[in-house]
């Protein structure tokens, strides 16, 4: 029988399955991929809080639909994707290395000139679906530097763990870490 932990998000709750990360520490998995009707409330709800901005940019994959709807929300016709592999559509990329929590390896993000002249000069908000380690947003944050954007802020749906105690981050709920039992322990 598969564990699961009950929250409410965006006033909408969910049960978010318990993933085993060691013998003593698992997380909820929080997935907006095909959840549409969370996607679009926490888009309103973040949309609500934000900084004032000119540009999103999110990590690939999961904060993706999130990005996009809150662009599509506000009326703005642009986001930025850091992706994880060059395209080939990508014309003299920047990059940047990261270590997720969730991710067993290291990862590299990119963007390409196109998307820092997107940036340069703009203020740039930074939106992500969970916010635990902050090795991604960090990651991107470097690109919009490296780029001349001006940082707006950070966002994301949750922040897990010790997240929740950054003052340098804006988000709707907090997501405790669970212990083997799926039970929070902070």
């Amino acid at each position: 029988m598969e564990n699961f932990y009950t929250m409410k998000i965006a006033e909408l709750e969910r049960k978010l399955p318990v993933c085993k990360i060691s013998d003593d520490l698992s997380i909820a998995a929080f997935v907006l991929f095909g959840d549409v009707e969370m996607t679009v409330a926490a888009a309103a709800h973040l949309l609500k809080i934000a900084p004032p901005h000119d540009i999103l940019i999110t990590a690939e994959a999961k904060g993706i639909p999130l990005v996009h709807e809150m662009a599509r929300q506000s009326g703005e016709n642009n986001y930025i994707v850091a992706r994880k592999v060059v395209k080939l559509y990508m014309k003299e990329v920047f990059s940047v290395e990261l270590q997720s929590i969730t991710t067993q390896k290291k990862q590299t993000l990119y963007i390409d000139t196109a998307e820092a002249e997107l940036m340069r000069g703009k203020r740039v908000l930074i939106v992500d679906d969970v916010i635990s380690t902050g090795e991604s947003v960090r990651a991107v944050e470097k690109l919009v530097k490296e780029s001349g954007g001006i940082l707006a802020g950070k966002m994301a749906v949750l922040a897990e763990g010790d997240a929740k105690y950054r003052d340098d981050i804006i988000y709707l709920e907090y997501l405790p870490l669970l212990d083997s039992a799926g039970k929070p322990i902070n």
